[in-house]
């Protein structure tokens, strides 16, 4: 199953509407609160329905099938062009609590990429990295898969935090609807 098929189970709150979407034609008595999201696999952005229920800002709710504590129903799949002013402030923090909470996922990121093309590695994708630091991780690699952000950092030198390339390569996937290749994200 590809990325696109698979529904996001928990998303992490990035903006809080209860009196609905500012953009929303309709009287403000006739919308509906609204919860824009982030989901912590793909990074989908979501617009969800809560329940009356007291939700806060960066906290993980549950969206999956079933019942659900705090969340009626996910509205929709939204692009990060209709996030609000405050969601596109808080993404890149939740995005950076995603990364380091699911860390060893993004540590297999770089013991396990390969080639996508026969000039393009997807270590490539990550900004700041160019074919001398590509060969440089790919032979430490192979000495020893790296176990955590730090061992990354303390063998390569000239990646102080790889925590920061997967953060920003994330933001990219999301900002930019014409990036040609998803590392982390679904189209």
């Amino acid at each position: 199953m590809n990325l696109a098929e698979k529904k996001e189970t928990h998303g992490i709150v990035i903006d809080i509407l209860m009196k609905g979407h500012p953009e929303d034609p309709r009287p403000i008595f006739k919308r509906e609160p609204l919860v824009q999201a982030v989901g912590i696999t793909q990074f989908k952005l979501l617009e969800l329905i809560p329940k009356k229920i007291e939700i806060r800002l960066h906290e993980d709710l549950y969206i999956g099938d079933g019942e659900r504590e705090k969340i009626e129903r996910v509205k929709r799949r939204i692009h990060y062009r209709d996030l609000t002013p405050t969601a596109r402030i808080e993404l890149p923090f939740v995005i950076e609590k995603i990364v380091r909470e699911r860390e060893p996922e993004y540590v297999s990121f770089f013991n396990r990429a390969i080639s996508v093309t026969p000039k393009l590695h997807m270590l490539h994708l990550l900004p700041g990295i160019g074919k001398k630091l590509m060969w440089e991780i790919l032979g430490e690699r192979e000495k020893k898969p790296f176990e955590n952000f730090s061992d990354i950092s303390h063998r390569i030198k000239a990646i102080p935090h790889p925590e920061r390339m997967i953060i920003n390569r994330v933001l990219e996937e999301i900002q930019d609807p014409d990036v040609k290749y998803h590392l982390f994200t679904s189209r």
